[in-house]
């Protein structure tokens, strides 16, 4: 799903213009971000959740010259789907 997916259909559900259309789908997907960075986790009801979990530092390896490398902690966005999504699909 892209940025330009979410445009038109905002744009065919709320007959709005491609210019209004693409700024509610920023608007919205900012939104989510803001979210994320605030709370860690941002719940779509009979979608699902979207948490970020903190990543540990590991050893990993360069995949081109097989040498070892440090990857450094960080974080991740997972999504856990609903119920209701898992039986739709």
């Amino acid at each position: 799903m892209s940025n330009a997916f979410i445009a038109a259909v905002i744009q065919e559900s709320a007959s709005l213009t491609g210019a209004a259309a693409n700024r509610a789908a920023a608007d919205v997907i900012g939104a989510i971000v803001k979210e994320l960075k605030k709370a860690g986790r941002f719940t779509l009801p009979s979608f699902g959740t979207f948490i970020v979990r903190k990543t540990k530092a590991r050893k990993g390896l360069n995949p081109r010259t097989g040498e070892p490398i440090k990857v450094k902690a960080g974080k991740t966005v997972r999504f856990k789907a609903s119920p209701t999504l898992k039986k739709t699909v």
